[in-house]
């Protein structure tokens, strides 16, 4: 081909431009961040200050502050916390020891698999606030009802990612760490483990983020004390300004839960880009 027709069949192609990332300062994107919630505090106390929403509908931000002062000042508000976290945390911890177990059971054996995941998918689908009713039949209205409540809510997300991660390792790199003799106790913990990383974040942020929302659905069992306890005792004086303390701090609870996550992710995947850049 001459020169004269290359240049021809090269006029009208376009020169391919990569869409890069742009770098942002952390300040910048905590900023980004913040906006939604202030703007929805902003408008909070606009319709609050404008008589759009009167006190029996929703208290003010500044009367949910005084809430707060007033909760705190007197102690209800830090043996609430210490409470719902401690259930909370208890109920996580067995949930996802459960989760991790059973889907390095079904994931990495077929065996495993035969026996336990048609069983568990099928337990998986049943709401687990439909299981209320029953753990208060079973195990009474004390705190065992509500940590188990909590731990077979955060069991199946932690279940479901864990299987699908084991199940996406390299087998033909499992089966050249066991054709050096490594033991299978060994493989699951040095190749199967570190590969299914992702998979495991993403079933611990749902896990507890699901905790919260069990909480919530726990401490409706004739709790005597926690967060859900305040709750009860604000609706049967109608005092909204601690119930909205009750809704954010709840709110906030699963922010938390979130936050501690992407920390894990950065901590132990960090060759992974932040989300969100420009493009």
């Amino acid at each position: 081909m001459s020169a004269l027709s290359e240049a021809a069949a090269t006029e009208h192609l376009v020169t391919p431009r990569p869409q890069l990332r742009t770098a942002r300062s952390r300040p910048f994107a905590l900023t980004v961040r913040a906006l939604g919630p202030v703007a929805l505090l902003a408008l909070w106390w606009v319709a609050s200050a404008t008589g759009l929403l009167t006190p029996d509908v929703l208290a003010s931000p500044a009367e949910v502050l005084r809430a707060v002062g007033e909760l705190w000042g007197n102690g209800q508000l830090p043996d609430a916390l210490t409470t719902s976290l401690t259930r909370s945390g208890i109920g996580l911890l067995f949930g996802l020891a459960a989760g991790l177990v059973l889907g390095i059971t079904t994931g990495f054996t077929r065996l495993g698999d035969e026996l336990l995941d048609s069983s568990l998918q099928t337990l998986r689908t049943i709401p687990f606030l439909a299981l209320v009713p029953l753990f208060m039949v079973w195990f009474g209205i004390n705190e065992t009802a509500k940590i188990l409540l909590i731990a077979v809510a955060t069991t199946f997300p932690m279940y479901v990612s864990t299987s699908s991660g084991v199940r996406n390792t390299d087998p033909k790199l499992v089966e050249a760490m066991r054709s050096f003799g490594m033991s299978r106790l060994a493989v699951v913990r040095e190749v199967v483990l570190p590969g299914a990383l992702p998979s495991l974040l993403a079933g611990l942020r749902l896990s507890m983020t699901l905790s919260v929302i069990a909480l919530i659905a726990a401490e409706e069992i004739n709790a005597t004390a926690g967060i859900g306890y305040l709750m009860s005792q604000a609706q049967s004086y109608a005092r909204t300004d601690i119930l909205a303390v009750c809704i954010l701090i709840y709110g906030l609870l699963g922010l938390a839960a979130d936050i501690v996550v992407r920390l894990l992710e950065r901590v132990l995947m960090p060759w992974r880009s932040p989300q969100g850049g420009t493009r």
